[in-house]
């Protein structure tokens, strides 16, 4: 059973089309989606978050956390240009199972032309119970955020949190990423309500960056 009640509209021509059973790389200019963030962050600072989308190793380890095994749809916060959307693809995950979570109505379209067979949704991650209310026809298999946590309280980074994990399963990962020293939703919880477990510092991404792992029991 397909894990959404509706997808995409696939578009002939466009970057990442199949051919001969094989996804093509999506032509990803590096410069260039850096400017587009640039530009992004210098009108919306807050929303965006970051000036340079996340480099390839840090998108790897996101992504490594997600088990393409596990059934349903993932769903990805704040894709920006697509590096951990590109990176979930290498690692298994087919195009049809993500949800795009965007804000940004330029990335929004990037990322329709960039990932065909992807769901694309304009809205607000942080209200994701009223954003993805009618998209999803499943228990999410994990949720994936890149969004700029720091930028909002704690009760709001909280409340994402547990909504995110009142749409996946018991135990599917909420994924998050950091530059900072302290992780962007506390380690430590009251009453066990999820647990938080950080990776090693991705040295090779600039600014240097960790990655956090929340599961609900």
């Amino acid at each position: 059973m397909p894990p959404l009640r509706h997808s995409s509209a696939k578009v002939p021509g466009l970057e990442g089309r199949l051919r001969e059973g094989r996804l093509l790389e999506p032509r990803r200019d590096p410069l260039e989606d850096e400017a587009r963030f640039l530009r992004s962050w210098l009108e919306r600072p807050l929303v965006t978050g970051a000036v340079t989308p996340s480099g390839r190793m840090l998108a790897r380890t996101m992504a490594s956390y997600v088990d393409p095994q596990q059934d349903g749809p993932v769903i990805e916060l704040g894709p920006g240009t697509g590096p951990v959307t590109e990176a979930l693809i290498r690692r298994g995950i087919a195009p049809e199972r993500l949800i795009l979570v965007e804000f940004n109505p330029d990335f929004c379209r990037l990322l329709a032309r960039r990932f065909p067979g992807v769901t694309v949704i304009r809205g607000d991650a942080y209200n994701i119970r009223a954003t993805l209310d009618s998209v999803l026809a499943e228990p999410g298999a994990a949720t994936i955020s890149s969004l700029p946590l720091f930028t909002k309280p704690l009760e709001r980074r909280l409340d994402l949190l547990n909504a995110a994990h009142d749409l996946m399963r018991p135990g599917a990962p909420f994924i998050q990423f950091t530059y900072a020293v302290v992780p962007p939703i506390p380690a430590k919880c009251e009453a066990g309500s999820y647990t938080a477990a950080p990776s090693n510092r991705v040295w090779l991404n600039l600014p240097p960056a960790r990655v956090w792992v929340y599961r609900r029991p």
